[in-house]
């Protein structure tokens, strides 16, 4: 289906609807769909009437009850879903048969064939398919990808990348493997990405470890992984949810290296560092802050307005890398 055929006109700000009421949407996303200019938040659902009502009222839109009945609203051009990882294949494929374009939360299946197909669904519906991977949006990054085009570190050797939270309840999705809960698909998706982010879509997963841990010992609550690129260049990832916090990544070169505290979910109002080692010194480079949440709102709707359905190559080679760690892990 076409957008603006049938979910309303193809100018203006995006409508967008919420599946769901997760603690990330009313905390960060439901916030940026109100402030970001080229989005306007119309409805939040949930299974829960009297949950739907409370964020809604909170959030200033309208309350739907059930997923399916947000997605038979005409004046929704496109969705955000929140929902548990497991559940997202389900909702993302009801939201685009339904015409909408859709932001799914991190990571966009827990399937490497499902994220496949659902690509392969939009783009031949001309709809715009967007994983809420929200760093990869943040101007600190492409600050890195310049300093490394320019040479600051000479030739790449190497790169770790780490992000690890403290524990969580046992009541918490995350421990939960039905709803697709586990630090690979949920803190591990961090690194993973900043290795594609930074080396590119020709890694190979050359081995890992899964950790089980928490309530009944059901999901990995930790996890490392190395990869490589045909050249030789390392990637060394670490992931976790029950350990002290932990969100940098470090890139080595043949004359220097690149470090990024704070990577992955820096507060808006954060200016960030990078500090740059070579041997004539240490630099440390500091930047403009960035909301990475609003950037990222505002990309998908920039995408849905220009029509940019091509599938997203990096969600791809995303799900193929976790795909690969998860079937070479040793799980302990």
């Amino acid at each position: 289906m076409e957008h603006g055929t049938e979910t309303g006109p193809a100018t203006g700000p995006v409508r967008v609807g919420v599946l769901g009421c997760a603690d990330i949407a009313r905390r960060r996303m439901l916030p940026a769909l109100r402030e970001c200019p080229g989005t306007e938040l119309v409805a939040v659902a949930s299974r829960d009437a009297a949950k739907a009502r409370a964020t809604a009222e909170e959030a200033g839109c309208a309350a739907v009850t059930g997923y399916g009945a947000l997605l038979e609203r005409t004046d929704v051009d496109a969705v955000y879903v929140p929902l548990p990882a497991a559940l997202h294949a389900d909702w993302v494929e009801a939201a685009l048969r339904a015409g909408k374009h859709v932001l799914a939360e991190k990571p966009l299946t827990t399937d490497l064939a499902a994220t496949r197909r659902l690509s392969a669904l939009a783009a031949g519906a001309r709809l715009v398919l967007r994983e809420n991977v929200m760093f990869v949006h943040h101007s600190q990054h492409a600050a890195v990808r310049a300093l490394l085009a320019d040479g600051a570190i000479g030739e790449l050797r190497g790169l770790r990348a780490e992000f690890a939270i403290p524990r969580l309840p046992d009541t918490d999705i995350r421990h939960d493997a039905a709803l697709g809960g586990g630090a690979l698909w949920d803190t591990g998706v961090y690194p993973v990405r900043a290795a594609l982010h930074f080396l590119g879509d020709r890694l190979e997963t050359e081995g890992a470890v899964l950790v089980r841990g928490g309530p009944g010992r059901a999901v990995d609550t930790a996890g490392t992984a190395l990869l490589r690129t045909p050249e030789g260049v390392t990637a060394q990832l670490a992931f976790g949810l029950d350990h002290g916090y932990r969100s940098a990544y470090e890139i080595t070169g043949s004359e220097g290296r690149l470090t990024v505290e704070r990577a992955f979910t820096p507060p808006a109002g954060h200016p960030p560092q990078v500090r740059l080692e070579r041997r004539t010194g240490t630099e440390e480079i500091t930047l403009t802050p960035d909301d990475q949440v609003l950037a990222t709102v505002a990309a998908f709707a920039r995408a849905v307005r220009t029509g940019d359905a091509a599938p997203d190559p990096d969600v791809l080679g995303q799900a193929e890398l976790l795909d690969s760690i998860r079937r070479a892990a040793r799980v302990v």
